[in-house]
C-alpha cells in the first residue's frame, strides 16, 4: 500500500501550533478520526498514547511516527502534521520534532502495519524529503510529495 493512499488533504495540517507531545497526539487523533464512524477521536488518542507509553515514536531528525492499531477500523489511515515550533517528543536523538506522520491501522493488521512504518522510516530518513516537507506551501504540495516519493530512491 502506498502512503498517498492512506493520506487525504483533510488529514494534513501545516503550521500547526501544538506545543507538546500530548497536544500533537490530540491533533493527530482529530485528523485521523476525521469524518469516520469507525474510530472516534478518543479511541485514536488512547491508542496513540498507549503505544507512546511503550517508547517514543520520535525517530530522529525532527520526525515522529506515532502509530496504533485500532479495533473496528477497516483500512489504514495517515495524518501529516508540520509544527510551527518543534515539540519535545523524547526522540531517540534527543532532538525536538517538527514533522509528524501519524498512522492508525486495523487491529488485526500486522504485516501491512510494519510495511507502512518501514516506508515512512525510509522516506523520512532522506534529508531531501524532510526538507521538501518542511518547505511545502500547501497540503496539495505535501500530498503530491507523498504520491511521488519512492522510499527506495536514495539519491542525495
Amino acid at each position: 500500500m502506498q502512503l498517498a493512499q492512506i493520506l487525504s488533504l483533510k488529514a494534513i495540517s501545516l503550521s500547526n501550533t501544538a506545543s507538546s507531545k500530548k497536544k500533537v497526539l490530540e491533533e493527530a487523533s482529530l485528523l485521523l478520526a476525521g469524518d469516520s464512524f469507525e474510530a472516534t477521536e478518543d479511541t485514536v488518542y488512547e491508542g496513540l498514547l498507549e503505544r507512546e507509553r511503550l517508547g517514543s515514536t520520535g525517530v530522529g531528525h525532527g520526525v515522529a511516527l506515532p502509530h496504533a492499531r485500532i479495533k473496528g477500523l477497516s483500512m489504514p489511515r495517515g495524518a501529516f502534521i508540520r509544527l510551527d515550533e518543534s515539540a519535545d517528543f523524547d526522540a531517540i536523538d534527543g532532538e525536538p520534532v517538527d514533522l509528524v506522520f501519524a498512522l492508525i491501522v486495523p487491529e488485526e493488521t500486522t504485516e501491512a502495519h510494519l510495511q507502512l512504518l518501514a516506508q515512512l522510516a525510509a522516506l523520512f530518513s532522506e534529508p531531501r524529503n524532510r526538507r521538501t516537507l518542511r518547505d511545502a506551501d500547501s497540503a496539495d504540495e505535501v500530498l503530491d510529495h507523498f504520491r511521488h516519493s519512492d522510499p527506495d530512491d536514495h539519491a542525495p
